[in-house]
């Protein structure tokens, strides 16, 4: 079943080039076929005297936080390792797994809901009045992760390891392979999607495949008319996949 779960479908991966792959290898992998169009490009910090400091207050603090996977691989290139005085907590499955590739396996992480409410919640970031701590990030996000621990008398500090940067949609070429199906990592990706394909209608209208309710919400508010969530990760992306290709055979 596994290998011809996706047989015959064309399913648009979206995230940047060199993170493509593995889930590209999944969707192939259920016979389907990976289409990559990514829609951010992702590229290092320049350094800098700032950056500099900002790495030198992070490798004092009691925390360091990493946001996502790239925010664990530029993150862990400017600091090399963190030092063994600090804890370690990652927002997601992906980050936890890659700094676990690090040799990093003691850390924080969300056992079910993986976004900044969910690592909020652990039990060990409630009480954290006088603690320093980086929050290792892209260019901007959200600020609840941070407001929070301030409110809870947490000393925080972003740093921002990486850029995001829309990459040029061939709309004409993504239209010529007549894609099944979308899947979106981030909100970011979705806006200029969105954008990009405002005088495509069809390309509109295909599934779009969200990995996280906000990315979902964000889909619906920009217009897709068919959003489909699913759990997170590329996992949660390719099993949201196989139930829709189950389920589209079944009523063919």
């Amino acid at each position: 079943m596994a290998e011809t779960a996706l047989a015959g479908l064309r399913i648009v991966v979206t995230r940047p080039r060199d993170q493509a792959g593995p889930l590209s290898r999944q969707i192939e992998a259920h016979g389907g076929t990976a289409l990559t169009f990514p829609l951010l490009d992702i590229a290092p910090v320049p350094q800098s005297a700032a950056l500099q400091l900002q790495l030198e207050r992070a490798v004092r603090a009691d925390l360091l936080i990493f946001i996502s996977p790239n925010a664990v691989n530029y993150g862990l290139a400017l600091l090399k390792m963190p030092p063994p005085s600090c804890r370690i907590a990652a927002v997601g499955q992906g980050s936890a797994r890659i700094l676990r590739e690090h040799g990093i396996t003691e850390m924080l992480v969300p056992s079910d809901r993986f976004d900044s409410e969910g690592l909020l919640a652990l039990p060990a970031l409630q009480q954290v009045a006088g603690w320093k701590i980086t929050i290792f990030r892209g260019d901007g996000g959200r600020e609840l992760l941070g407001d929070t621990l301030r409110e809870r008398g947490a000393v925080v500090e972003y740093l921002g390891c990486y850029l995001r940067s829309p990459v040029a949609l061939d709309t004409l070429a993504l239209q010529a392979a007549q894609p099944d199906a979308l899947t979106v990592s981030s909100s970011e990706a979705v806006d200029h999607m969105s954008d990009a394909l405002a005088e495509f209608p069809a390309l509109r209208a295909l599934p779009v495949f969200a990995p996280h309710p906000r990315i979902a919400a964000r889909a619906r508010e920009r217009g897709c008319g068919q959003v489909i969530e699913t759990a997170t990760g590329d996992d949660g992306l390719l099993r949201g996949l196989v139930a829709w290709a189950a389920l589209r055979k079944k009523h063919d």
